[in-house]
């Protein structure tokens, strides 16, 4: 029986059930914490090798380059043909970083700011306006770098296989907006990977913004919940497809290691077209000397080319589908009979976002506070933390070791429940 046809005073009743068992999860003084995508440790540790992998005397790529010196902006080429491999594109078009894809995606957008994307191009920092389309629920990292830099963000509700593309089309006309910044795959925290139309329309589409750029942050392109080809999603080369409708400088790619090896002391790259390449380059030649080459030639050796990222990433998800196996598993059996929330299933990533009856998500996320119960708060996944719902709520099964995972999802139902209750009654 759905929750919105039962009687008012069903629904009062149901409230004092609920709230006893509230009050139980309350008294055990929990501290639970699933408010971010982080590796459990047991990931960690599938790592642990790299740490002692360089042996003396292997300080030395390829082409015989001494890793522990300065120079080699560019990286080692054993880097740039791993991440070539992971992008689809030429090791040439791959420049390497240090630990952070946001850090290379916030170096992106200072050039552009401070320089203009290519010589020509006006500097977006002399621009009346400067605005960005925003695929939701998305990534709150990114949000807030948008802001921090003035951008003006243009929310577009992402349908099951991508932003809606109608509403991004009549956007990318206005010649302020001047890019879209998304998680293509997997994406976060909706789990939603864009479908080939998509990724060719964005390709395709013609920009009122002659210097309009695609910040394609890939953070899980490896990041596959199954073996099975039949049961991973797969994305379109946005590239290729640029190249296609000769776009190729519109797209910037990124991808980094930090939830394959260690989280913060892993590696990043940025894939861009030739153009774009020479102008980031001229750029950072006199921003740093080289990033750390050190712990670039730590990874290549720990994992050589896309075969062993593979190996790596099918012992990743068997930490990590029984996790998110539970939450839906629980969620299934609890929530989806009454009504009061549903969720995209996804098959990779970090996350699920599971999305409560309008109205309920920030009471929610209170109540699971006040269980001991950490969540990201409402409204996150939404620019400037505005959800004009307020229903999407992240959930980060990754992080907890499966018996606490067993305990959160024991309180998150009943919580949820009690939420729409709530509500149903100041509605009746």
């Amino acid at each position: 029986m759905k929750l919105e046809d039962y009687t008012r005073e069903q629904l009062e009743e149901r409230k004092k059930t609920l709230e006893s068992k509230y009050e139980n999860f309350r008294s055990l003084g929990l501290k639970l914490d699933l408010s971010r995508g982080k590796p459990e440790a047991k990931q960690l540790d599938l790592s642990a090798s790299l740490l002692s992998i360089l042996k003396e005397g292997d300080y030395y790529d390829e082409e015989g380059q001494d890793c522990r010196n300065y120079g080699g902006l560019t990286g080692l080429p054993e880097v740039r043909r791993l991440f070539g491999e992971l992008f689809g594109v030429p090791a040439e078009l791959v420049l390497p970083g240090g630990n952070s894809s946001l850090a290379l995606i916030h170096d992106a957008l200072c050039r552009a700011f401070l320089n203009g994307p290519l010589p020509g191009d006006t500097p977006w920092c002399r621009l009346p306006k400067v605005k960005f389309i925003c695929p939701v629920p998305g990534y709150d990292w990114h949000f807030h770098t948008c802001e921090n830099f003035g951008i003006e963000m243009l929310s577009v509700e992402t349908r099951p296989d991508g932003p809606d593309m109608d509403r991004v089309e009549e956007l990318a006309k206005d010649p302020s907006v001047k890019g879209m910044i998304c998680v293509p795959m997997y994406g976060n925290p909706s789990g939603v990977t864009y479908s080939d139309e998509v990724v060719e329309r964005l390709a395709a589409m013609e920009t009122g913004a002659s210097d309009f750029r695609l910040f394609w942050d890939n953070a899980y392109c490896v990041h596959h919940l199954y073996d099975e080809e039949e049961n991973r999603d797969h994305l379109a080369n946005i590239y290729e497809a640029c190249q296609r409708y000769g776009h190729e400088d519109r797209v910037l790619q990124f991808a980094s290691t930090s939830k394959i090896t260690f989280a913060g002391g892993g590696i990043c790259a940025m894939a861009a077209s030739p153009a774009n390449l020479r102008e980031t380059l001229r750029i950072l030649t006199y921003q740093l000397v080289c990033y750390d080459k050190v712990n670039q030639l730590r990874h290549v050796r720990f994992l050589p080319d896309r075969a062993a990222v593979e190996v790596h990433m099918k012992k990743q998800a068997a930490i990590l589908r029984p996790k998110f196996e539970l939450v839906q598993k629980v969620l299934k059996e609890t929530v989806e009979p009454l009504g009061i929330g549903h969720w995209h299933a996804p098959r990779g990533g970090y996350f699920i976002c599971f999305y409560a009856m309008s109205g309920c998500a920030r009471r929610i996320v209170r109540l699971c506070r006040g269980a001991g119960l950490t969540l990201t708060k409402a409204g996150a996944a939404y620019p400037y933390d505005t959800d004009p719902e307020d229903r999407a709520i992240r959930i980060a099964p990754s992080y907890a070791p499966m018996e606490e995972l067993k305990q959160v999802m024991q309180i998150f139902p009943v919580v949820v429940e009690l939420a729409a209750v709530e509500k149903l009654l100041e509605e009746k």
